[in-house]
């Protein structure tokens, strides 16, 4: 009984949700465009882009709150060549979006890391988990890719 109560508190597998275009390895040279899976700082997002939601890269939308746990990807700036530590956050609260899904696992680990593993609702830890869209926030350089 114990158990059963401990379910919803765990991670689920929401990978399928992001079925979008993938870019092939190391093909991430969209500087510009953020609502293309191809922008750089997309490189390790799997989920739904907030700016083709009414968010931006950083913010989530109106009615949605930023996820308490976080993923972090490495990814280049094609522009200056430099490689940024990017925090993905999932926007929670909202049914999902469904616009501009995206699957880019650039880095990944396995999902026994979980702060390194993508495909995972990161809402888990919200009052209201339901998974919105995914925000990509620069957090620093990173010095030894």
């Amino acid at each position: 009984m114990v158990g059963a109560m401990a379910v919803p508190l765990l991670p689920f597998d929401r990978s399928g949700e992001a079925y979008g275009a993938e870019p092939k390895k190391g093909e991430f040279k969209n500087t510009t465009d953020d609502e293309a899976c191809d922008y750089w700082r997309y490189c390790a997002l799997s989920g739904t882009l907030c700016t083709c939601c009414g968010g931006s890269v950083t913010q989530c939308p109106p009615g949605a709150e930023v996820s308490r746990v976080t993923w972090v990807g490495t990814c280049q700036n094609p522009t200056d060549g430099k490689h940024y530590l990017v925090s993905y956050n999932d926007c929670c609260g909202k049914v999902a979006c469904g616009q501009c899904p995206c699957s880019n696992h650039q880095r990944e680990r396995p999902g026994y890391k979980m702060g390194l593993h993508n495909g995972i609702n990161w809402c888990m830890a919200n009052d209201r988990n339901a998974y919105h869209c995914t925000v990509a926030a620069l957090v620093g350089i990173a010095e030894n890719p």
